[in-house]
């Protein structure tokens, strides 16, 4: 069960004790209600008649009292607060006649409340009993009573105490208010209602406990396999757990110890990669997607530097598999790949679209011209058709040329065809050109391996043939050259098909973007200069290379000018070696000599676009190995004075080494 599940299971069972907590507060509340409304009633009954025997007898302290003291109990003594004794006999009359009226008084306020007085004559005090019934009012009476017998004189009129009550008359049903019974249904009426609101609540309550535990009990319910297997083959299901999972593993790959203690200070112990001019920073491989492939390409992302893409061949012994793939990595994602896209065919070469960083363009065995974007699943978006319009034949080199608002992709193929694109249009190409070369005697195509234009040049560039033959061929024509292949002007000095093929990238003070490398089977890597663009041969003219590095143990797959340093460049072998030259250091052996691929050949090799401090490096064993060449890609102000020198010393010695023409004795700058 997930967390948000438990999550969702535990706040239903916290509203469910919420209910009944709430449930029983009510129920206690009500319960004090009813309690303190029975203590309101009676101690409201109490006052009422209370007041009503103070407004009828007026305020005295015995008003409330329950029992008459010893002393005005005694037969014979004054009813009085003072105790001191009345002289004489006449004021023994007057008080006991006015005792005798205050008693009449009180009898009959009390009879006039329904209170039954109890009497009694124990010889020293008269003790009175009370019983009140509240709100119940009876006809008031009139009393006359003689209290003592005294010997009457002779001719003295016997008096008699007579006290008449005057009260008003209450009209029984208006003034005196509600009877009983009113209050009594009224007081039912409303405990019905109450009763009836608290069931109803109790109901409400209870319903809605049943209908949560019926939901929790849903929600922990354990599900059947195929409710299962119809979960996890949901693509939404699928795509949450590939996204969610890139996220942990980036993080898990970032390489920083987020508990490490800056208290404790910095390590004393000696860094093992100090020194290491060149150092392997991961490899990137995918046992379901890389086993038994070889990479035949890779590049970098302009747009994003930790993005770089290898294009695969088929696994012969997965026969369900797709042929190509191209796999995108991030160096933030070492277990897997970004991105994997299908192909019907071997991809052979692949680039990123310098102009819309999630275009990744991809040339194939079949001669298809595949386009995949990062934005849509695996197969391509768009791809040109199998027919004659455009390529038939493997298609080993492509390269984007133009600038944002008007570039082509420039592709070509072992039928000497090159073609050029339209990014948002592969249905046709734009533009065919057939490079055909007559001094051919079986064949007059051009089987071309590697293709390139040298910077800010989008008309003329260079191919690299099977035959190892280099050419220099337009697209249109242009002043004293027409369109397709310059037949005459052949560079020649490989003895064995030309692998790979890279001009000197146009930066810096100095301009070196003539020269170009090139690297073959023959074990070789070779310094070219081109030909100026403006003085085309006529007839046959072959031109030698300035210098040959030979220094190789296997067959050299390519070689790449380093992006900042103008004296740098990398190749890679069969062996699975990675040298690393510097011309201003050196020219016969490599600075750094690396083994890579473990015996096993690298096929490609790319610099990162940023600073050119990575190479990636592409293998036949399936890997994709990025290094980092550290300070060495960092150049100094004095490197293209150098490199200069460098290159004329080059061209000077040409006729002793036998590698250069007579006539490419001239500046560096010359074309």
């Amino acid at each position: 069960m997930s967390d948000r599940r438990r999550a969702e299971i535990e706040a239903k069972r916290a509203k469910l004790a919420e209910l009944k907590k709430a449930k029983e507060l009510r129920r206690q509340q009500e319960l004090d209600r009813r309690a303190s409304g029975q203590a309101a009633v009676a101690s409201a009954a109490q006052r009422d008649v209370e007041d009503l025997v103070s407004t009828l007898i007026g305020p005295s302290p015995r008003t409330h009292d329950t029992a008459v003291s010893p002393t005005s109990s005694i037969p014979g003594t004054p009813f009085l607060q003072s105790p001191t004794p009345l002289p004489g006999p006449s004021s023994l009359y007057q008080s006991q006649s006015g005792r005798a009226s205050r008693q009449s008084d009180v009898t009959s306020d009390r009879l006039s409340l329904g209170t039954n007085v109890v009497m009694s004559n124990g010889g020293t005090d008269h003790v009175m009993e009370r019983y009140m019934t509240p709100r119940i009012i009876p006809d008031l009476i009139e009393t006359e009573q003689e209290l003592f017998e005294l010997p009457q004189k002779v001719g003295q009129e016997r008096v008699v105490y007579n006290k008449e009550i005057q009260t008003m008359a209450f009209d029984d049903d208006e003034s005196a208010g509600p009877s009983e019974e009113d209050v009594r249904q009224r007081a039912v009426r409303e405990r019905e209602a109450t009763e009836t609101e608290r069931a109803t609540r109790e109901k409400e309550l209870e319903e809605e406990s049943v209908q949560l535990d019926m939901e929790i009990e849903e929600e922990i319910r354990e599900m059947t396999e195929e409710e299962k297997a119809s979960i996890f083959a949901a693509p939404e299901f699928l795509d949450f757990v590939e996204n969610s999972t890139k996220i942990i593993q980036r993080a898990l790959n970032d390489n920083y110890d987020y508990v490490r203690d800056y208290t404790i200070g910095a390590e004393t112990g000696a860094d093992d990669s100090e020194g290491r001019r060149v150092k392997r920073l991961c490899e990137f491989y995918d046992e379901r997607y890389g086993k038994n492939r070889s990479i035949t390409d890779v590049d970098w992302s302009p747009k994003y530097p930790e993005l770089s893409c290898a294009a695969y061949n088929k696994n012969p012994a997965a026969l369900n598999e797709p042929d190509g793939i191209v796999a995108v990595w991030n160096m933030h994602l070492l277990e897997r790949p970004e991105f994997v896209f299908h192909s019907q065919s071997d991809v052979l070469s692949v680039t990123f679209s310098p102009f819309h960083s999630n275009l990744i363009f991809g040339g194939t065995y079949s001669g298809q011209i595949l386009l995949w974007d990062t934005r849509s699943k695996h197969l391509p978006v768009l791809k040109t058709p199998l027919s004659a319009a455009g390529h038939t034949h493997p298609v080993y080199a492509m390269q984007m040329v133009g600038t944002q608002n008007a570039h082509n992709l420039i592709t070509s193929s072992t039928d000497g065809t090159v073609c050029s694109w339209l990014v948002d249009m592969l249905a046709q190409p734009q533009e065919t050109l057939e490079l055909v070369h007559a001094g051919h005697n079986k064949t007059g195509e051009v089987a071309i391996t590697t293709l390139n234009f040298p910077d800010n040049e989008t008309t003329t560039f260079w191919v690299g043939t099977e035959e190892g033959n280099v050419y220099q061929a337009n697209r249109y024509d242009r002043a004293g050259a027409k369109a397709g292949l310059n037949q005459y002007d052949v560079y020649k000095g490989h003895s064995g098909p030309v692998m790979g093929l890279n001009f000197h990238p146009l930066h810096g003070p100095v301009d070196f973007s003539d020269l170009f490398l090139t690297c073959s089977v023959d074990w070789t890597v070779k310094l070219w200069r081109a030909k100026s663009l403006a003085k085309p041969s006529t007839t046959a003219h072959h031109i030698a290379p300035l210098y040959s590095f030979d220094e190789a143990d296997d067959y050299v797959y390519d070689v790449k000018w380093h992006p900042a340093h103008p004296a740098v460049f990398g190749s890679v072998d069969g062996s699975g070696k990675f040298d690393l030259w510097n011309l201003n250091t050196d020219t016969e052996v490599p600075v750094v000599s690396t083994a890579v691929g473990q015996g096993r050949a690298i096929n490609k090799l790319q610099w990162d676009h940023k600073d050119g401090r990575r190479a990636a490096l592409g293998g036949s064993d399936g890997k994709l190995y990025i290094y980092d060449i550290g300070d060495m890609a960092l150049p100094r102000e004095t490197e293209w004075t150098d490199l200069q020198r460098t290159v004329a010393g080059m061209v000077g010695g040409g006729q002793a080494n036998g590698t250069a023409d007579a006539d490419l004795g001239r500046s560096v700058n010359g074309r």
